[in-house]
């Protein structure tokens, strides 16, 4: 499938920012099943520093504002390939050896609800994948899709005390059972193209669990499925803090707002 992507984000400041930084994360992975034709990111309102790929092999640039700035805007285009690979991607590579995604984060550790929706899970399937797939489900019923009851850093014990959360909360929840029950397992930030409209207001979060004699494997715990060629990986890593498409520091008092505009079309 061929995938037409156009990322708009939009930061506006009342007063004039002294300085600021941001670590921007909207490349696209080359990998099997997804290939990159054309991309470019342009920014007005800042300039690029420079670029560079991190641990998990996302591509990141790193962009100051101009002086005096009080509006920049960060838009990535472009077009990307893909194919329907039953949600395999395969074989381990990048810097990170496996063993570092079974690491926790402040967002991912296991806590009494969470040791608790494990072992209720119980050990009754034919293999790792029907068991994931089994977890998804359970996580699923027991936190509705529904925004504005989380943010960026809910934990997952918080996520399971409201029972409510939106796709990057039920990645989290995913990822702290499954590395609890010994699984390497990483974030997955990307777009997704939706079926029923082009425009949406954000990117989407899965999970990727490495199996034994298939590699990594993706999971949409939102959704119920493994990922199809619907999807577009942008960036991995231990939790949204280190995939965040776009992330920084700034100096000054400026009160600051957002705005982002996202198509994905075939």
């Amino acid at each position: 499938m061929k995938l037409d992507i156009t990322h708009s984000t939009t930061y506006a400041y009342d007063e004039p920012v002294e300085y600021a930084l941001q670590q921007v994360r909207l490349s696209p992975k080359s990998r099997e099943n997804q290939q990159v034709e054309e991309w470019h990111i342009d920014i007005s309102g800042g300039k690029k520093e420079l670029e560079f790929e991190d641990q998990h092999n996302n591509k990141v640039l790193l962009i100051s504002l101009l002086p005096d700035c009080q509006e920049v805007n960060i838009e990535a285009h472009g077009t990307v390939l893909t194919s329907d690979s039953a949600g395999i991607i395969g074989r381990h590579g990048g810097y990170a050896a496996l063993w570092y995604f079974k690491r926790t984060t402040s967002l991912t550790k296991p806590g009494p609800q969470l040791r608790k929706l494990v072992k209720e899970l119980g050990s009754d399937f034919p293999d790792d994948v029907a068991k994931l797939h089994a977890l998804s489900a359970s996580i699923n019923t027991l936190v509705a899709y529904q925004l504005g009851h989380t943010n960026t850093k809910s934990t997952v014990e918080e996520i399971l005390e409201k029972g409510k959360g939106v796709c990057q909360d039920h990645a989290h929840v995913f990822l702290s059972a499954v590395k609890l029950l010994g699984y390497p397992a990483r974030y997955v930030s990307g777009y997704l193209m939706l079926n029923d409209r082009v425009e949406q207001d954000a990117t989407h979060a899965w999970a990727e669990v490495y199996v034994d004699g298939l590699g990594w494997v993706g999971f949409d715990i939102s959704n119920g499925i493994c990922p199809d060629e619907r999807y577009v990986p942008i960036a991995t890593g231990l939790d949204y803090q280190e995939t965040a498409p776009i992330s920084g520091m700034r100096f000054g008092d400026s009160n600051e707002s957002m705005i982002v505009t996202l198509q994905v079309q075939q």
